[in-house]
């Protein structure tokens, strides 16, 4: 999904309501709607209770959005408290009707005008709801919040230990062009952002802030949107539904593919397994193993769908030079092929990587220790080689482009397209914000996705899901786009479910199969 500056999402709003004839108090609606529903789905997928959201507005906009929301959870059946961050008798135009129609349902609304009303609600926190709602600020907003709205912002977050935080449309103190906060900001679980993605809300430096970013289709005409033009695209759950496209009845298990998945050594061989888990769970037809005859049992032991061969080992362990070879008649075969995963560097690795960049198998994904041989191992990608995926972490990355970690981290988005450039390949540049870069393609963000998530294995399941979507004749950019958004939305059905903090990667591989039914609702 494209993404806009705060001037260009002005100039849409005044547009459809000058030249479509949507008045401005309908797009208000639509939009507090889109708010109340996202929470209303938290609360259902979080699992809670007899739920109370808190809702803080401000005299703009979101705060006329936040009265709208506070109607219809009302609605729908939750308790609700409305906060105002100064005097109500500020609020004017479309929010004020949306006000008065909030009162006139029996919605009081509580007015804390000074920073020391905020302090003694602030000192409350056993107060806290389940569900908080900042509509305190807005897009139009430049510079560091200011008075009562930064005691607000103080609650919120003080808050926030207890319950989640949905911004509406950017998360207050935060400038939606830049996504740099230059005073206190509202640290949100998920940004609702009306009609189009605001540009800042992608930037690396937002990702903290931020949360998930989910969009409202609040009635923006496509004659409008369609000739926008962004530096920056938000991957969506519209994106993955339109490359996964829909299963025909007659179809088997030869119509979605074979993928074959290279690595494994001795005490790395939950690499491997967890990258076939996910391979298996991507809906590709068929899934093929070659690891080290050490572990082969463990590996198939641990996926019966996968058909595991045993490879040569080397001296070391994990796989030798010619480990392809009983392969080498079929390995074109392949749809797509993953090699990396737990395979450790030796220099073997180096030759196999080679090996199968030289093959016609249409996608290559190369990740974990294939990526740091290429590093080592000038033009082992060859010149006219199509179809490669690369997965790196910021760490990988560094090694490939030869600079430091930090150098990458301050500049997410020109490394991987530069990166992209220098390899001829699709990058991934991993991490909170995940980054998708291609030759031809439009830079993509993913914001789904949790901190739960940083911990041993998740890179392994993407790219096994990555490389199973990839066999399903998926173009590579299209792959890599719907790897790191069913595996970031994976991540966040389990941590909703149970943790953060005890998540594992195998729970992410278990929850595939319903963010699957997400999608496609079968």
């Amino acid at each position: 999904m494209k993404t806009v500056l705060t001037a260009e999402m002005q100039e849409l709003d005044r547009r459809t309501i000058t030249e479509f004839g949507v008045p401005g108090e309908v797009l208000m609606d639509r939009a507090g709607y889109g708010v109340a529903d996202v929470a209303r789905h938290l609360a259902r997928t979080c699992g809670f209770g007899d739920v109370l959201v808190q809702l803080f507005a401000g005299r703009g906009n979101n705060g006329g959005d936040a009265f709208v929301a506070a109607r219809y959870l009302k609605k729908m059946g939750f308790e609700v408290e409305v906060f105002f961050a100064g005097e109500a008798s500020a609020v004017r135009g479309d929010a004020l009707k949306h006000l008065l129609q909030m009162r006139a349902d029996g919605i009081e609304l509580r007015e804390l005008a000074t920073l020391d009303e905020w302090g003694q609600l602030q000192a409350t926190p056993q107060a806290a709801g389940d569900i908080l709602i900042d509509g305190l600020l807005g897009t139009g907003i430049t510079g560091p919040a200011r008075g009562p709205v930064v005691g607000a912002i103080q609650v919120i977050n003080t808050f926030a230990r207890r319950g989640l935080v949905v911004a509406i449309d950017v998360p207050s103190g935060l400038n939606a062009d830049s996504g740099v906060a230059d005073g206190d900001v509202v640290a949100a679980d998920v940004t609702v952002t009306m009609g189009m993605p605001k540009r800042g809300l992608l930037e690396p430096c937002a990702v903290d802030v931020v949360g998930n970013v989910e969009t409202i289709d609040i009635g923006i005409p496509e004659a409008l949107t369609d000739p926008i033009r962004s530096p920056a695209e938000l991957i969506t759950i519209e994106d993955v539904s339109r490359a996964l496209g829909r299963r025909a009845r007659t179809s088997h298990k030869g119509s979605y593919g074979h993928v074959l998945l290279v690595g494994g050594a001795p005490g790395y061989a939950g690499a491997i397994a967890m990258s076939a888990m996910a391979a298996v769970r991507s809906g590709v037809g068929l899934v093929s193993v070659l690891t080290p005859e050490s572990v082969t049992a463990v590996v198939a032991g641990l996926v019966p769908e996968a058909m595991v061969h045993a490879g040569e080992a080397n001296a070391a362990g994990s796989l030798s030079a010619a480990a392809l070879k009983p392969l080498e008649h079929e390995l074109n075969r392949f749809d797509a092929v993953l090699i990396g995963p737990g395979m450790t560097a030796h220099p073997d690795t180096a030759v196999l990587v080679g090996e199968v960049l030289q093959s016609e198998i249409p996608s290559v994904i190369l990740d974990a220790d294939a990526l740091n041989v290429l590093a080592t191992t000038p033009g082992l990608i060859p010149a006219d080689r199509e179809g490669i995926i690369l997965t790196p972490h910021p760490g990988e990355m560094a090694r490939l482009c030869e600079r430091t970690v930090a150098s990458v981290q301050e500049d997410r988005f020109a490394v991987a397209l530069s990166a992209a450039e220098q390899f001829g390949a699709t990058i991934v540049l991993k991490g909170a914000g995940t980054v998708v870069a291609g030759k031809d393609s439009p830079l993509c963000v993913n914001l789904a996705g949790n901190p739960g998530m940083a911990t041993g294995g998740m890179g392994d399941v993407l790219a096994g899901l990555m490389a199973g979507l990839a066999a399903q004749n998926m173009a590579p950019f299209d792959a890599a786009r719907a790897a790191v958004h069913i595996h970031g939305r994976a991540g966040d059905a389990v941590a909703r479910l149970t943790s953060q903090a005890g998540m594992a990667a195998t729970d992410v591989i278990d929850e595939i199969p319903q963010v699957f039914r997400g999608i496609l609702g079968r």
